[in-house]
């Protein structure tokens, strides 16, 4: 799939830390504490991207993931009403998330790691399910992958070739 590199210069984004975690090696002289951190970052406008960073402090591990999560901002469809257009299921290593279209006034419902991408991605209506793994880096990866891959209706009509109204009626 090709990734359409998107210039995050003129963007708003906010940033939002998922988790921080402490990795532990052991070595000869004892015990390296280091910290990885993953990192949601968006517009609340139909971008957004997770990176992951990994120091000796939280501070630099956030900064090293936000930096990360910005190179990897992906555009994603929003609808009228904010949410998308058809159900669909983001896969990312063993954790799959299911995204379900909602009508006005639903708001997100959503667990923490995919909530977060949602909130950030500018989706106002939405309902999600995690299945498989709970691992919040894949459960977020999953999430996003499922955003990439909705395809606006436009988009369908022009593949199939027919018009707007054959595919919404």
């Amino acid at each position: 799939m090709k990734r359409e590199i998107i210039d995050a210069s003129n963007l708003e984004l906010e940033d939002s830390v998922v988790n921080i975690k402490r990795v532990t090696k052991v070595v000869k002289g004892g015990r390296n504490m280091r910290f990885a951190a993953l990192v949601v970052v968006g517009d609340k406008n139909g971008h957004v991207g997770a990176g992951l960073g990994k120091a000796a402090e939280v501070p630099e591990a956030i900064r090293k993931a936000k930096e990360d999560a910005i190179k990897k901002l992906v555009k994603v469809d929003i609808n009228e009403n904010g949410s998308i257009p058809y159900d669909y299921t983001g896969k990312f290593g063993s954790a799959s998330v299911l995204l379900k279209s909602s009508p006005e006034g639903t708001g997100i419902i959503a667990g923490g790691p995919a909530r977060k991408v949602l909130e950030l991605a500018g989706y106002k209506n939405i309902r999600t399910k995690s299945l498989g793994s709970n691992n919040k880096q894949n459960v977020v990866l999953a999430t996003i992958e499922g955003l990439k891959a909705i395809k606006s209706p436009e988009e369908i009509a022009k593949l199939r070739g027919k018009s707007l109204d054959e595919i919404l009626n």
